[in-house]
């Protein structure tokens, strides 16, 4: 899979050791718009996606976390790789630990009915909705968002700008 962009703050010279979680998400396009996750609590969007659990496959994981946040079933005939983006920084949660996280980004279609979702209780506290949205209003949302996840909103920002400069959107 090619690498999209790197995303590093170089602000783990302190680090000690690593945590590494990668993951997994959707692009879902209809219409000219993306589907996307708002969340009502921070008022930002990101891609359908979340973490890739334990020795499983990223694109299980992307199907499972589509299901969960959006509701959305994919159909697996469709999935084709974009790409993925590579960030690294100091954890937010302990000043000794430097995350580094591998997001893979994956091109596909969706079946036309919606599931409930199953959302996470973090995910619940944020109001998580799916709203297919125009790529410039998400892009001018996360970056006027409440920059409580900055690198996570411009790496959405990004990802969907390249899809605009493709032509796919």
């Amino acid at each position: 899979m090619r690498l999209l962009f790197e995303m590093d703050k170089k602000d783990y010279d302190q680090c000690t050791h690593v945590f590494k979680r990668d993951s997994a998400r959707s692009i879902i396009i209809r219409d000219g718009r993306v589907a996307m996750v708002y969340s009502v609590k921070f008022d930002h969007y990101k891609f359908p996606g979340g973490g890739i659990e334990n020795k499983e496959d990223p694109i299980e994981a992307m199907i499972r976390e589509t299901r969960e946040e959006a509701g959305l079933e994919v159909i697996p005939d469709s999935i084709k790789e974009y790409g993925f983006v590579h960030r690294i920084e100091k954890s937010e949660y302990d000043p000794t630990e430097c995350f580094v996280q591998d997001n893979y980004y994956y091109l596909c279609e969706v079946m036309d009915n919606l599931s409930e979702q199953q959302l996470d209780d973090y995910e619940k506290e944020e109001s998580y909705t799916l709203e297919y949205v125009e790529a410039l209003a998400a892009i001018r949302k996360n970056r006027q968002a409440d920059k409580a996840h900055p690198l996570m909103l411009e790496r959405e920002a990004k990802v969907l700008e390249m899809l605009m400069a493709e032509g796919l959107l």
